[in-house]
């Protein structure tokens, strides 16, 4: 199953050279919050609208391998994100290996999310 995470593509380049991912969300570490928030791809335009908009970092979605990331033994809970909708978090950094595939993101003109 995949989940989905939004970044900034200077991060994830930064991740891939020093071989893990360490960004909980925007302006926050894994570090300070304990876990990765993620989402499911239903999830992902209104989460992305949320917490990006108004960006002007170039962005990426992390489309995320979830056998893998649990398979390295890293945990993954789905948590009510305050919402009454279930997010999974991901308790541990995100390794290249994880990731299936980047996929280019930005704000269209009307502050639609599109990736």
């Amino acid at each position: 199953m995949e989940i989905f995470h939004v970044a900034h593509r200077a991060d994830w380049e930064e991740a891939k050279a020093s071989g893990s991912y360490r960004v909980s969300t925007k302006d926050a570490s894994l570090d300070a919050v304990g876990f990765i928030h993620s989402s499911y791809r239903h999830q992902l335009p209104a989460v992305a609208e949320f917490v990006h908009a108004g960006d002007d970092a170039v962005l990426c979605v992390l489309v995320l391998d979830r056998a893998r990331i649990t398979a390295a033994g890293t945990r993954i809970v789905d948590e009510d994100g305050g919402d009454g909708q279930y997010y999974p978090h991901i308790y541990g950094p995100i390794e290249p290996d994880f990731v299936t595939n980047v996929l280019p993101a930005h704000f269209d003109a009307t502050g639609t999310f599109r990736f």
